[in-house]
């Protein structure tokens, strides 16, 4: 399990950007994204969009998607060609990865949020970030990494909500939100860099290499075996039906029995919602310390099956039945991350940052208690554009080489 669950008072760390140590890092950037996470190039489209949205003197808020940890460096390129530094609402737990980090993430514009609890000082610094309209501010919609680049989960309403606030609380100017979709494409031989890494699979699962059977049905018996291994683990057997159907049969088998106990058995909304909601109530008793070794590791072992579920949630039960070398790679780099908390790097990636349409926010419209339309457009704009992305793969080179 990746450590993405600190059991530690949070504490706030807010944005102290420097800009010294931004164009330092700037510079080493190019190299850390190909060294990393494989990226060659990086291609910025619509950019018009958004320089018209902050030559206005409006609030701004980018409300990308989250394919890949390296999405908020990628758009380094886009705050580059609009000649504007951004500021980025990251996890907690990014900041309390090492010293390094907590140091480094503030001064190039990143601010905590914490996702188990109602985080008040992050709101206060979010809405202020627009009000004043210095820097945009990123918020990445689906709230965690997705490696599902043909795919949006449920985009979260505190994007809107922030741009709302920050709309009442501007004297001048407007508030804006512009929807963002990052689009990955794998540019090299992928056979080559995915067969290592589908035979480690077989061999941790004390398999013969499969080589009789094409890749994409090597991955899909690996896929079918993994989930396998984890119904025998929860349910004592696998179970029949669709891919779709097991994961979540499986994901309701583990939130269900945490939710009569921690939720009052409230079962609704999706599986990321209900994780969240679990997190805060289960983290709010081991904060205090005063549990016993035995309790606090019962409620260690529960945030870990809410990891689980986390993993499984990210998997589409039909995802490589259309083959695309990115849905392939996608798909065993999530294999990897989970067995072993980390995916390698597979060289080249070409990135497509495309800037989505003005969304003005209506300072003067209430909120709705459910659908609320903003995040609605949101979601309508990243899906036109994903569509969009996949008939753009470069020929020719057009985007900025990493050297």
């Amino acid at each position: 399990m990746q450590r993405i669950i600190i059991d530690q008072p949070y504490s706030f760390v807010p944005p102290r950007f420097s800009p010294l140590l931004y164009r330092v890092l700037s510079w080493i950037l190019p190299l850390q994204l190909r060294k990393e996470h494989g990226i060659r190039s990086i291609e910025c489209v619509g950019t018009e969009k958004l320089q018209s949205s902050l030559d206005a003197g409006n609030g701004v808020v980018l409300v990308p998607n989250h394919v890949r940890p390296c999405d908020p460096l990628v758009l380094d390129t886009l705050a580059k060609e609009v000649g504007r530094p951004f500021s980025v609402m990251s996890s907690w737990h990014v900041f309390m990865d090492s010293k390094f980090q907590r140091f480094v993430a503030p001064r190039i514009g990143a601010f905590s949020i914490y996702r188990e609890g109602i985080d008040r000082g992050s709101l206060k610094c979010a809405i202020k970030m627009v009000t004043k309209g210095k820097f945009p501010l990123v918020i990445f919609g689906e709230g965690f990494i997705t490696r599902s680049n043909d795919r949006l989960l449920n985009i979260r309403e505190g994007p809107a909500f922030m741009a709302r606030a920050a709309a009442k609380a501007r004297r001048d100017g407007k508030s804006i939100i512009h929807p963002i979709f990052i689009r990955y494409f794998f540019e090299g031989d992928l056979r080559k860099t995915v067969l290592p890494v589908v035979e480690e699979i077989e061999r941790r699962l004390s398999w013969q290499p499969q080589i009789d059977l094409p890749l994409g049905e090597r991955i899909l018996k690996a896929g079918a075996a993994l989930l396998g291994l984890k119904e025998i683990e929860y349910l004592e057997q696998t179970r029949r039906g669709t891919f779709r159907e097991r994961l979540q049969h499986l994901i309701d088998h583990l939130l269900n029995p945490l939710e009569d106990r921690w939720t009052n058995s409230r079962h609704d909304g999706d599986a990321m919602i209900r994780v969240k909601r679990l997190r805060t109530a289960i983290l709010r008793g081991m904060i205090g310390g005063n549990l016993s070794k035995t309790e606090r590791d019962d409620r260690w072992r529960q945030l870990a099956d809410l990891y689980l579920v986390q993993q499984l949630h990210c998997y589409p039960g039909d995802y490589i039945e259309s083959a695309t070398p990115e849905r392939i790679l996608e798909t065993v780099e999530r294999y990897e991350e989970d067995l072993t908390d980390l995916a390698r790097p597979h060289f080249p990636l070409h990135a497509v940052i495309t800037v989505g349409n003005a969304i003005e926010i209506n300072c003067k419209l209430k909120r709705p208690r459910e659908n609320d339309p903003i995040t609605a457009k949101i979601r309508e704009s990243m899906e036109a554009m994903l569509e969009s992305s996949k008939s753009s793969r470069r020929i020719e080179p057009t985007g900025t080489e990493l050297s």
